[in-house]
């Protein structure tokens, strides 16, 4: 494995646990909550949009789309960039960037204006996302680390349930530019606390910027990304999602083959060769698969299947993250860590997780009570499982490279989500035409299907047909899940039995503990 040269290592300031660390913590958990409510408050603004600026059905999907691509695409160059330039600084300009392109939102007239804006809130969505994550893991030792990530990766939780409900308040009061306009203090007091809290750090090993692959990761992330968000819409088999997809593929392909040669890659490959880190990839692509199918077909079961209006469906979805901020602000996952090990807390998260998917596939069909079990269930096991994976990749990357760990552990979030929505929409739609090919042949849709029928009864078997294709769909993602779940606690405990047996010099050897565990 490439190891740090000894003066970047030697140049990572590392000042010790601040006192006012958990004040920092909760400057940039509030710079992180803004970034994510981005990613879907602006989904029950599209009516406002398409009346006062005359967006058209593309332009929407631009308005929506541009702030995850870009974001998506530069996830790693912005990691590298914190490492190499200063992570504070990064920081900042991030919280900049996004307080600059929410007010050009804010103020935009036309849906170009609007694109472009949401665009330049990406590329500050990024910066955050990589710093935040990596400041954590500045400032808090390895025993407090667990509760300080358990507390970052709530806000994740927090800010999906409750972009759509804060986006419905302000649209109920206000015009759409107050969906961006609230940003304003929010990034204000975040940058003023963050120069006056946050220590510096960064690697200096006078490496050369890594232009190129810069380049290549950008190319695959943002054509994986954009093929998986348009799947739903134009279809898997689409000549735009094939051809995106194929670039995206050859983009990261490229990427990877230029980075196992490069002197001074962005991305050491060679990670892959760590089990540990392998093994908290594994898994964190499937917590985010489940998380990310789950939410997609909880959205579209709510609303479709219950009848509940948006705002009524996100409210009902509130328990999940509700029970996930509830476990980790009490601590209770960093209290069980010492206790089970990362791969017993893996397993029991992710075993959960499946659960609640299997709940709500059984006993939440025709009914939010029976939902509301497997959300809370859900929510426990996302709280014990994704703050472990993402400390699990932290840790398996040197200090010196936290930035890229952090673009890392965020590109397999936006991956596994996406990956989630893919397959288990495409497992939704296979089944509702397998019940009712007549009727759900080329719709595309529960409306589009709904539009074909002409009596009550009809209405009711097409309901039923959806209905059953989405208890399938989290069938299979509660099996993913659960697999995956062993898959990952394997892998890792293989990993803690090879480093445990690297620490103990062979006695013949003469090495000392340090030197065979180097190798």
């Amino acid at each position: 494995m490439s190891a740090v040269a000894p003066d970047a290592t030697a140049a990572l300031q590392s000042p010790g646990r601040p006192a006012t660390r958990w004040l920092i913590l909760a400057a940039i958990c509030l710079a992180q909550l803004t970034v994510v409510l981005d990613n879907t408050v602006l989904n029950v603004a599209v009516p406002s949009l398409t009346e006062e600026l005359g967006a058209t059905t593309a332009d929407v999907q631009w308005m929506l789309n541009a702030y995850s691509l870009v974001q998506s695409g530069l996830l790693l160059i912005a990691g590298n960039s914190a490492d190499r330039y200063g992570r504070k600084k990064m920081l900042a300009v991030g919280l900049a960037l996004f307080g600059i392109a929410s007010l050009a939102a804010t103020l935009a007239h036309s849906p170009g204006q609007l694109i472009a804006a949401r665009a330049g809130m990406g590329i500050g969505g990024a910066l955050l996302m990589t710093t935040t994550l990596a400041v954590v893991m500045q400032i808090f030792d390895d025993a407090e680390r667990p509760k300080a990530i358990g507390i970052w990766s709530s806000v994740n939780s927090l800010g999906f349930a409750a972009g759509p409900l804060i986006g419905g308040t302000l649209l109920d009061h206000f015009w759409w530019g107050s969906l961006f306009l609230v940003n304003l203090p929010v990034v204000g007091i975040s940058l003023v606390a963050v120069l006056a809290l946050v220590p510096e750090s960064k690697s200096r090993g006078g490496e050369r910027p890594d232009v190129l692959g810069a380049l290549l990761s950008m190319v695959g992330m943002v054509g994986v990304v954009f093929a998986i968000i348009s799947g739903p819409v134009h279809g898997w088999l689409s000549d735009r999602v094939l051809l995106s997809a194929a670039v995206g593929a050859v983009g990261l392909a490229l990427f990877a083959f230029w980075e196992l040669r490069v002197p001074h890659p962005m991305l050491d490959m060679n990670f892959f060769r760590n089990r540990r880190f392998v093994g908290a990839v594994a898994g964190g692509i499937l917590v985010a698969f489940g998380m990310g199918g789950s939410m997609f077909l909880l959205t579209q079961h709510l609303q479709l299947v219950l009848g509940f209006g948006p705002l009524d469906a996100g409210l009902r979805m509130a328990p999940l993250a509700l029970t996930v901020v509830l476990i980790n602000f009490t601590g209770l996952g960093a209290r069980l860590m010492p206790r089970f090990g990362t791969p017993g807390m893996i397993v029991t998260g992710m075993s959960l997780l499946a659960a609640g998917l299997a709940a709500i596939s059984l006993l939440g069909g025709h009914s939010y009570g029976g939902m509301l079990v497997g959300l809370v269930v859900m929510g426990v096991g996302v709280a014990i499982a994704m703050p472990t994976m993402a400390n699990a990749v932290m840790s398996a990357i040197p200090p010196a490279k936290a930035g890229v760990g952090a673009g890392v552990n965020g590109t397999l979030m936006e991956f596994g989500q996406g990956l989630g929505v893919a397959v288990l929409g495409a497992v939704l739609n296979s089944r509702f035409a397998a019940l009712l090919p007549v009727v759900a042949a080329g719709a595309g849709s529960l409306p589009a299907a709904l539009g074909r029928t002409h009596t009550a009864h009809e209405r009711t078997a097409v309901h039923d047909a959806f209905a059953s294709g989405i208890g399938t769909s989290q069938l299979v993602g509660a099996a993913a899940v659960f697999l995956g779940g062993l898959t990952a606690a394997v892998l890792l405990r293989r990993a803690e039995r090879v480093e445990r047996a690297a620490a103990v010099p062979a006695p013949t050897t003469g090495q000392d503990p340090a030197t065979a565990a180097a190798e």
